[in-house]
């Protein structure tokens, strides 16, 4: 068994790292009847938010492990296969790197969905936000330690993940839209701010 002892930040993918609501969805979803709009896998329109690989690296620098955790479910719907989820994720991962190499660990996808057509997918499932099942899964192969990580999105349901997975309230971090904080730069300061005050305790 891993020793969980590792400090993380879990991020949503869409609108957390990466454009996807101003984003042509009248183009990506042309002539693919059950591609809904939010559903990236196309790894060619992967482009990140402004300041997402600056604070990336300052989490990185800070001693932070860096997870990926998204919600998938045009799979279950039959709007995308599961190799087209993996590119797209890979495509971020590439994005988010330095000297080449990249600065997430790992990037983990619920393709499930209750109400999908395609089997086995198509079922409630614990790793779909606001689940926890991939935060707890990501703790486990990783060696997190889940009192002392983070999870920052733009969705109530991150927030409700983590809070799912056992992360105190005030480490789950809602971004953008009306949210205090506006991006992943603001909820990183709050998360570098709260790491220094902790480290200055004596």
């Amino acid at each position: 068994m891993i020793e969980r002892t590792r400090p993380a930040v879990f991020l949503d993918r869409d609108d957390t790292l990466n454009v996807n609501a101003e984003l042509d969805w009248g183009l990506l979803t042309r002539g693919r009847d059950r591609l809904r709009p939010g559903d990236l896998v196309d790894p060619e329109h992967v482009e990140l938010l402004p300041g997402a690989l600056e604070a990336c690296e300052r989490l990185v620098d800070a001693g932070y492990m860096l997870i990926v955790v998204t919600n998938q479910s045009s799979v279950a719907r039959g709007g995308s296969r599961i190799e087209e989820v993996d590119a797209t994720n890979a495509r971020l991962t590439e994005l988010i790197s330095r000297d080449g190499a990249s600065l997430i660990t790992a990037a983990y996808y619920s393709p499930h969905h209750p109400a999908g057509i395609v089997q086995p997918y198509n079922t409630a499932h614990p790793d779909r936000k606001p689940g926890p099942g991939m935060l707890l899964r990501a703790s486990a192969e990783h060696g997190i330690d889940l009192s002392i990580s983070w999870m920052v999105g733009d969705k109530q349901r991150d927030v409700d993940a983590g809070l799912a997975a056992g992360l105190a309230p005030s480490r789950c971090l809602l971004i953008g839209g009306a949210a205090k904080l506006g991006d992943i730069g603001a909820a990183t300061e709050v998360i570098l701010a709260a790491r220094a005050a902790a480290d200055a305790r004596p």
